[in-house]
């Protein structure tokens, strides 16, 4: 028996997986043997979710129906409409699409299947996890029209996954800069090894839930404020130095006073997040396409990236992904608070991923515990105590 206790059980291999691997110390992340940096230059949103789903990347036909599958899976039925239409429209999104995504099973009268199917059909697995991909751009995107009191936009055939996203929240086709950016950044946010809404994934998995159910639960998880919503701290962060200018006096305060610096460090990495130096990139992209014109904010961000690489970088603390992502969201023009949803979306293909792992080659999860509490003891009846 484990007599030894291990807080947030770091460290304790949770299941075997041949989905995602990273070398902190080499700041390598790959997909199924793939390196992130390649896969963000030559690859796009749909071909990696094919691989991610699949294990192998698709040749040119695959691809153009796994695509077309997915357009023909984003358009969301009316009655769960219906259901966002009552809810708050101050709320949090990360409560909306929880509720909206828990709801999908009903309204879709396959996804109502017991997971103990998935383990004995290939098609039956991969075809409930592209309708669930599928709809979560779509709910995002309805939830951004709905709050304001519109109508949503419905998706277009034409576009990829990442444009048709960025189209639906504004009713604008993108232009290719920010299509690149939003494809990119929907890759590298894909999947990650075994984190908290992962594990979270794995053990609604093992239940044989419905997979709507499993993602609702990722999703309710990453919603947390120590999983989810960083980059949307990193503009609040920003926001509260106010110029570049006083960057780096922030800086030094904060790192006085012994203060998160949001989007700086990671607990995974000792190096640089390559998710990172791909973002940097693409920030660089955006100053060109914007002839060198960017807002005060940005420049802030610039500011603070300096500071920090003086500061904190020979001490073994980069960038991470957050940092980068949440500014080149906002230049996008897009609201803080769905920053943290649009994370959902993309990392729904990991967290289906593992669900298609895990009830593959199922056994439930059932961790022990060590016991600190009273050792057996007499009841006494109420008149006694």
């Amino acid at each position: 028996m484990i007599d030894e206790y291990v807080p947030g059980l770091e460290g304790i291999p949770a299941t075997k997986s041949s989905i995602s691997a990273l070398d902190g110390a080499k700041g390598i992340l790959s997909y199924r043997g793939y390196r992130i940096e390649d896969l963000a230059k030559g690859s796009t949103f749909e071909e990696v979710s094919y691989l991610l789903l699949k294990g192998e990347l698709p040749k040119a036909n695959d691809l153009a129906l796994f695509s077309d599958q997915l357009h023909e899976g984003s358009r969301v039925k009316y009655n769960v409409r219906e259901i966002m239409k009552f809810l708050p429209p101050t709320g949090d999104p990360m409560k909306m699409l929880q509720t909206a995504v828990a709801s999908l099973g009903m309204f879709y009268p396959h996804e109502q299947q017991n997971s103990e199917l998935a383990t004995k059909n290939n098609d039956y697995i991969n075809c409930l996890s592209l309708e669930i991909i599928a709809r979560m751009s779509t709910l995002v995107a309805m939830w951004e029209q709905m709050r304001r009191g519109d109508d949503p936009f419905l998706p277009r055939e034409e576009l990829s996954y990442a444009a048709n996203f960025l189209y639906m929240m504004s009713g604008k086709e993108p232009d290719p800069v920010a299509e690149k950016i939003m494809d990119t950044s929907l890759i590298l946010h894909a999947e990650h090894t075994i984190n908290a809404s992962t594990f979270a994934a794995l053990v609604a998995g093992s239940t044989l839930a419905n997979p709507s159910l499993v993602i609702s639960a990722a999703i309710g998880t990453l919603a947390g404020p120590l999983h989810g919503g960083a980059n949307q701290r990193v503009i609040e962060m920003l926001q509260e130095i106010g110029e570049p200018s006083k960057a780096a006096a922030w800086l030094d305060n904060r790192l006085k006073n012994k203060q998160v610096v949001w989007g700086m460090g990671h607990r995974e990495y000792s190096v640089k997040d390559p998710r990172a130096t791909i973002l940097q990139g693409l920030m660089q992209e955006l100053i060109e396409s914007k002839d060198g014109e960017v807002s005060p904010l940005f420049e802030t961000a610039l500011a603070l990236e300096k500071a920090c690489e003086a500061r904190l970088a020979p001490k073994g603390v980069f960038p991470n992904v957050d940092f980068y992502s949440g500014i080149l969201y906002r230049e996008m023009g897009l609201p803080g608070d769905q920053f943290t949803p649009i994370f959902a979306i993309s990392r729904t293909v990991g967290w289906l991923a593992h669900w298609q792992e895990q009830v593959r080659e199922n056994r439930i999860f059932r961790p022990t515990q060590i016991y600190v509490g009273s050792e057996v003891r007499d009841f006494k009846p109420m008149a006694e105590r």
